[in-house]
């Protein structure tokens, strides 16, 4: 259900991103999203929310690159810009994240899905243009964010690990790898859940998750 699975993306005839929400949780997941991109406006670059209806956002097109386009010719210099990121919005005004998140019992905003497949990038300076898909924002731990970007990297880009310290420094430290494979378990087991309330399920997205946890246990620093 990451990169896209819990919503359908498209750009209409006036250049502006339609975005639809499907499955479990729908409302509460547009909501979600709603209220951050519009809290958030001044603070992170995020895309502009021009209208919103029930089941959908309309939103600004951005220029730019999705990171995950990029990473496989300039790893080092994307994933120490994600690093970055992370550290940025885990820095934000308290009182803004208290604004923003309705759920969570930690001490910083997490995006959730967090990582360069949810980052556009000015291709010639590799300066972040906006950070995408808040629908699964909350309160949580400061690891969350940034071991999902680890994450992202070890299951769709397994040979680019090597360059995961550029991450680190980015981020301004490395957590312990114990924390950091615990949060990745945990928001694996998270997206197994969803994926067996999905009604029609098939039961393929339940195997993938399944198969995603059981990798993630085998991961070693």
């Amino acid at each position: 259900m990451r990169h896209g699975y819990t919503n359908a993306t498209s750009v209409d005839a006036a250049g502006r991103v339609l975005k639809r929400y499907l499955g479990p949780d729908a409302a509460v997941r547009q909501r979600r999203e709603t209220d951050a991109l519009i809290g958030l406006a001044g603070s992170l670059p995020v895309p502009p929310v021009l209208e919103q209806e029930q089941g959908q956002v309309v939103l600004v097109l951005l220029p730019g690159v999705p990171g995950q386009e990029l990473l496989e010719a300039r790893p080092e210099q994307v994933l120490y810009a994600v690093g970055q990121m992370a550290r940025r919005v885990q820095h934000l005004d308290p009182g803004l994240v208290a604004e923003l998140t309705r759920t969570g019992a930690g001490t910083v905003l997490v995006h959730g899905d967090f990582g360069p497949q949810n980052m556009l990038f000015d291709a010639g300076t590799g300066e972040v243009i906006a950070v995408l898909d808040w629908e699964m924002v909350h309160r949580g731990d400061p690891v969350e964010d940034l071991a999902w970007a680890e994450w992202i990297l070890r299951t769709h880009h397994a040979g680019l690990v090597g360059a995961l310290p550029s991450l680190f420094d980015g981020f301004g430290e490395r957590p312990a790898w114990p924390a950091r494979q615990a949060s990745m378990l945990t928001a694996c087991q998270r997206m197994l859940d969803l994926v067996r309330r999905w009604p029609g399920a098939d039961g393929r997205g339940v195997v993938l998750w399944q198969e995603r946890l059981a990798a993630t246990r085998a991961f070693r620093e």
